[in-house]
């Protein structure tokens, strides 16, 4: 998969996003310190370790670099920021039963606006799954000779007990 940049300074305004989903009960925010155990078992459940290591690296930044989506005190979702690389948004991932109601799009443009904040002009999707979708929500282009990037070599995952 190959890696996509994305425009820090042409983001859609994930303001009126939040306020829509809040009508409905779904709050985006960013993960405190102090839940980072619980999301790192969500993330496990929901996804894979990978992403939990990910999650840490994220976790460990101050102020934190994990943003939540919840409802009723339920993590729907999640996305990180400087995670695998300085620069880099994701892994994110919406639990399979709050896919399609704009969670994923509200926390990937508040993440997003939060790497603005730090002084990001470009931010890079690693190794991009869905092209077409952040295309559509962010307008990122796919960067060119970007595949297999910064994910060669990988270790193995160790066998199950």
């Amino acid at each position: 998969m190959q890696d996509m940049l994305v425009r820090l300074f042409q983001l859609p305004d994930a303001a009126p996003m939040r306020a829509a989903l809040a009508e409905n009960g779904v709050v985006i925010r960013r993960c405190n310190p102090f839940e980072s155990h619980t999301l790192e078992d969500w993330v496990g459940r929901h996804f894979s370790m990978r992403w939990v290591c990910e999650c840490r690296v994220a976790m460990a930044h101050s102020p934190s670099g994990c943003f939540i989506a919840t409802r009723d005190s339920q993590i729907l979702g999640f996305v990180c920021v400087d995670a695998t690389a300085r620069g880099f948004i994701g892994p994110m991932g919406v639990s399979e039963a709050a896919r399609g109601g704009g969670i994923g799009k509200a926390l990937f443009v508040t993440a997003l606006e939060q790497m603005r904040h730090l002084g990001y002009a470009y931010a890079i999707i690693g190794g991009a799954g869905p092209v077409d979708l952040y295309s559509r929500w962010v307008g990122a282009t796919v960067i060119e000779n970007s595949e297999p990037g910064i994910y060669t070599g990988i270790l193995p995952n160790p066998p199950t007990a």
